[in-house]
C-alpha cells in the first residue's frame, strides 16, 4: 500500500511543487530535481523494476539533460527547467517520453502566448502590491516554463505503468 501511494503522489507532488515555484519565484531549486531522480531509483527499486528497464529510464533522463542543457547554453531556457524536464523524462523512459515533450511544448507555446499578451496589458491596481505579479508582469521577465513542464508530465502520467501498477483495491471503502 506504501508503494501505491507513493506512484500516485510523489511525481505528481514534485512537478507540481515545481511549476508552483517557478511561477512565484521564476526558479526550480536543485533540490525538486534531486528529491525527482531520488524518488526515481528507490521507486524502480521498491518496485522490482528490471534493470533493463532502469537503464531505458536512465538513458531518457540523461538524452533530455544534454538536449534540454544544449537549450540552456543557448538561452532558451532555465536551467531549471532543464534540470526538471530530465527529471520527468527519468521516470517516463522513452515509451513515454516523445508524448510528453509533445505536450510540455504545446502547454509551453500556450503560457507563452498567454504571458506574452498578459504583458501587453496594465496591471490591475489590486494586483500591483504583489511581487511575484510584478516580476511575472514584466515584459524582460523569462517564461516560467516549469509551469508547461508540469502540466505535461500531469497529462501524461496517468497513462504510465507507474500508475497502471497500483492496486486500487487497496483504497476500496467498503
Amino acid at each position: 500500500m506504501i508503494l501505491d501511494i507513493a506512484r500516485l503522489l510523489l511525481f505528481p507532488a514534485l512537478m507540481a511543487f515545481a511549476a508552483a515555484s517557478d511561477l512565484f519565484t521564476m526558479t526550480i531549486s536543485n533540490r525538486v530535481s534531486v528529491a525527482l531522480a531520488a524518488s526515481f531509483l528507490a521507486l524502480a527499486l521498491m518496485s522490482g523494476m528490471p534493470l533493463s528497464d532502469l537503464l531505458a529510464h536512465l538513458g531518457a533522463g540523461v538524452a533530455v539533460l544534454v538536449v534540454a542543457f544544449g537549450c540552456f547554453a543557448m538561452g532558451w531556457v532555465g536551467g531549471g527547467d532543464a534540470k526538471i524536464a530530465a527529471g520527468a523524462a527519468l521516470w517516463f523512459g522513452f515509451g513515454h517520453l516523445l508524448e510528453y515533450l509533445v505536450y510540455a511544448s504545446l502547454f509551453g507555446g500556450a503560457l507563452t502566448l498567454l504571458l506574452l499578451q498578459f504583458r501587453q496589458w496594465p496591471l490591475p491596481y489590486q494586483f500591483a502590491g504583489q511581487p511575484w505579479l510584478i516580476k511575472l508582469h514584466a515584459k524582460e521577465s523569462g517564461i516560467p516554463y516549469g509551469i508547461a513542464l508540469a502540466i505535461g508530465a500531469l497529462t501524461v502520467y496517468p497513462e504510465t505503468e507507474w500508475i497502471k501498477a497500483v492496486d486500487l483495491a487497496h483504497f476500496a471503502f467498503g
